[in-house]
């Protein structure tokens, strides 16, 4: 048994804080009859009262006197104690009273929206629940009932919850429940204990449907343990199905109607007997209807898990995206059957990189090994999925989305696509329902219905679904945003080969690659690039259609990835800088396209997702990394301290809400859009958040100072703490670019964010491998050499860059650079 006058943590993890009775909870303190308390004081009478007694002093006319009285003190609501209030909960009678008078919108959660009187009586811990006191406002009650809802989990019935726990700075809270407990709600394992949770997919309405699990055609060892798997789960009925060799579109739009999960990653050796140790990787969902490893989720997922020191979880998911490589072909949109023939944004290097920078130091060549793996497998998909054909354009060598899928995408809602089938329906006198089925059985051939899921599907593979932006035309567009992924695994695997494999790398695709290599095909993209997207007369990046071959016109949030990944000329960072805050830069952070163009909405015409008036945590993200590369680093808190307010305004006020996304021009999580808003249907107390919501969260705080985390913790509107803190808010920089630090992306100094510091661009690069002393009586072929590049660059000289003082030229090897500004 536990020393009782142990102290107690009172924000420990709820399983820790929860694990003890109450009694052993409250050291010292046990019930006691509730004392009276009484003094005397003076009291003043004319002379000559007749209420003086003899004791008195003698009385002097018009002098007031002194004499003694005893007078009994007004008895509080609770006792008098020098330790910290504490509260004795009956859960089930406290939380019965709390919603019957407290949720008055009947959700099991506790909103500024509901009209209860937001004031309740507790029993005290001091007196034994013999005196109460008042528990007062939303966000103390709403955490009384999440409180309750835990200590329930923890096989609690009566409790003892400190005060602290329930009036908890909102920073603090929310950011320790995503470390303790939302995390811990996301991680699912394909192992025995775990198969049934991820076999459960909520896009599968089909009534009475059994889980499958395929497994790659080469993959001996999983498909022997899911075999025994199913056999010792027999109640489940598990069918194991292995995949053919070749997986191809026809083949996965013969598997529609069987949903299924994918098998990922594991450790496998054999014991001395020879028998198989199969021991599948727990991962990270990003929550609600996405129970499954997402595509880019996972790497925002991963930049969160590694600022709360859960590097395991992180290098996990990167190894299931080799695996995924290796056995799938690609990166997968995620990891169900009806996602075999799309991927998602890749993120593989920046994310493989920043969780080797968190592995335990201790074996170096391991790590490396590690390291290798993952960078292999990225170059992997670099070739086979984003260079080659259907998603490469010859033209402009720049790559789109397109994924190979054949027909209607099978894991959306049944109506999702009626109304657009209905006109098709109608041509040749069908009902909507039976037209999709014989359109799903090849009965039918309709062109413009084939190009229209082609886009459909693409969309969803560049994870914005759905917005204006990319409707019906996704395919043929060379998006801005994937071509600075790209460009950013060119300049990541340029920078990994020469830091750590000596400029040289053995790809098991068949041939050896070079750092100088990757670093031509960087500045190739970059220049293409400036041609095909950059719009000077606009100042922003745009996509471009290979098809029509003209700019689009949507101004999209994902200009700012550019900054990122670093593609970017200082001159490109200023103007983008300056036209993208006045466009994106709202209330509650950064919206994801302009309101001018998304358009009118109608009936007819409803809202997308990902348009106005929506923020989504990637974008922020982004956002705020990009800033702080180029040197705006309080743009990049000012973006992070309205994004963080949102979401800390809808945490205190909504019952611990973290949702999927914000309309962050109303600044409100509550809205009527398609698929809804994910993470805001829970009963009592949010368990998991939302992925990369979380990530967002624990990646923000890291950007903020100290004074900016106090005023969020107080709730500081974000106009209001700039403007007291005479921070301009018209959307320009508050500080001079040249007076932010050296030329190389710098990082916060905050522990806990990721360690690895990728370098400047491809152009920024190959200066420094020619630079050398200038021949001060003229130009040396040296010299020429870099002005021909400068001249590429199309955006002024590196001293310039805003990440550049104005009197070093950081270029020249021949001048010291200091630590932080080393390659």
């Amino acid at each position: 048994m536990m020393d009782a006058r142990k102290p107690v943590d009172v924000h420990a993890p709820p399983d820790e804080y929860y694990s003890e009775s109450p009694a052993l909870r409250t050291p010292g303190v046990h019930r006691s009859r509730s004392r009276n308390y009484q003094r005397t004081y003076p009291k003043y009478s004319q002379a000559g009262d007749d209420s003086s007694n003899g004791d008195e002093e003698e009385s002097v006319p018009g002098k007031m006197m002194p004499r003694r009285r005893s007078v009994r003190r007004r008895a509080s609501i609770d006792d008098k104690t020098s330790h910290p209030r504490r509260f004795l909960v009956d859960i089930d009678t406290v939380e019965q009273i709390l919603l019957e008078q407290e949720d008055t919108s009947g959700d099991f959660q506790i909103t500024v929206a509901d009209s209860g009187p937001k004031v309740l009586k507790v029993p005290t811990a001091s007196s034994g629940g013999f005196r109460t006191f008042e528990v007062r406002g939303t966000y103390m009650l709403s955490n009384l009932l999440q409180e309750m809802a835990l200590a329930r989990d923890c096989g609690m019935n009566q409790v003892v919850i400190d005060e602290a726990r329930l009036n908890e700075n909102p920073v603090n809270r929310l950011s320790r429940m995503i470390r303790t407990t939302f995390w811990n709600g996301l991680v699912r394992c394909m192992d025995e204990s775990g198969i049934a949770a991820i076999c459960a997919d909520p896009k599968n309405t089909k009534a009475g449907a059994r889980p499958i699990i395929y497994v790659p055609y080469d993959d001996a060892d999983a498909f022997e343990y899911y075999r025994g798997v199913a056999r010792d789960l027999h109640d489940l009925h598990i069918k194991v199905v292995r995949l053919p060799r070749n997986i191809t579109p026809q083949y996965v739009k013969s598997i529609n109607d069987e949903f299924g999960i994918l098998t990922l990653a594991a450790e496998v050796s054999r014991d001395a007997g020879g028998r198989l140790v199969y021991q599948p990787l727990p991962f990270v969902v990003p929550g609600g209807r996405f129970n499954e490893q997402y595509g880019w989720d996972s790497y925002f997922e991963a930049l969160g898990l590694l600022v709360d020191g859960r590097w395991q979880l992180a290098k996990n998911m990167v190894d299931n995206f080799a695996y995924e490589i290796r056995h799938y072909g690609k990166i997968l949109n995620a990891n169900r059957s009806y996602y075999l023939t799309r991927s998602q944004p890749p993120f593989l290097t920046d994310m493989a990189l920043k969780v080797y920078e968190a592995l335990p130091a201790g074996d170096i060549e391991r790590n490396r090994a590690w390291l290798r793996a993952a960078l292999d497998a990225a170059i992997t998909e670099y070739f086979n999925v984003w260079m080659c054909a259907p998603r490469l354009d010859e033209h402009t060598g720049l790559s789109c989305y397109h994924p190979t899928g054949i027909g209607m995408p099978p894991e959306t809602e049944s109506t999702h696509f009626d109304h657009t089938v209905q006109p098709f329906a109608e041509r040749l006198g069908v009902s909507v329902e039976v037209y999709k089925g014989m359109y799903a059985r090849d009965e039918i051939h309709e062109p413009e219905l084939d190009e229209y899921f082609v886009h459909d599907r693409a969309v969803r593979e560049s994870g914005h679904d759905t917005s204006y932006r990319l409707e019906r035309r996704c395919a043929n567009l060379a998006t801005v945003d994937l071509n600075c992924l790209l460009y950013k695994y060119e300049v990541d695997l340029a920078d990994a080969l020469d830091e750590h494999f000596g400029g040289k790398f053995a790809w098991t695709g068949g041939r050896e690659l070079t750092a100088a290599e990757w670093r031509m095909r960087a500045e190739t993209r970059r220049q293409n690039m400036n041609k095909y997207l950059w719009n000077e007369r606009k100042g922003l990046y745009f996509d471009y259609d290979v098809v029509l071959r003209e700019q689009s016109v949507y101004e999209s949030v994902t200009a700012f990835w550019a900054l990122w990944a670093g593609c970017a000329t200082p001159a490109q960072a200023r103007r983008l800088v300056d036209v993208g805050c006045r466009k994106f830069e709202v209330r509650g952070g950064l919206v994801s396209g302009t309101e001018e163009s998304r358009g009118r909405i109608s009936l007819l015409r409803p809202n997308r997702q990902w348009d106005f008036p929506f923020g989504w945590p990637p974008h922020q993200i982004m956002a705020w990394y990009g800033m702080y590369n180029y040197g705006f680093v309080d743009v990049a808190r000012r973006f992070a301290y309205r994004w963080l307010f949102t979401i800390t305004q809808a945490f205190v006020d909504f019952n611990g809400v973290v949702p999927e996304k914000f309309d962050v021009v109303n600044m409100t999580h509550r809205f009527q859009v398609e698929y809804g808003n994910v993470g805001v249907d829970f009963k009592k107390v949010p368990r998991e958040g939302f992925g990369w919501m979380n990530a967002s969260y624990q990646v923000g705080l890291t950007y903020l100072t100290s004074h900016m985390r106090r005023a969020l913790g107080m709730l500081t509107p974000p106009d209001v703490f700039f403007q007291k803190s005479n921070w301009k808010i018209d959307g320009t920089p508050s500080h001079s670019p040249t007076s932010t630090p050296g030329p190389v992306p710098v990082f916060i100094s905050e522990v806990g964010t990721p360690r690895y510091r990728p370098q400047s661009n491809a152009l920024y690069n190959a200066l420094r491998s020619i630079g050398t002393r200038p021949d001060p009586t003229g130009l040396s072929p040296d010299a020429r050499k870099r002005q021909q590049l400068l001249a590429m660059a199309a955006g002024g000289s590196p001293e310039e860059d805003a990440r550049v003082g104005d009197s070093v030229n950081y270029f020249d090897p021949t001048i010291p650079r200091s630590p932080a500004s080393s390659d």
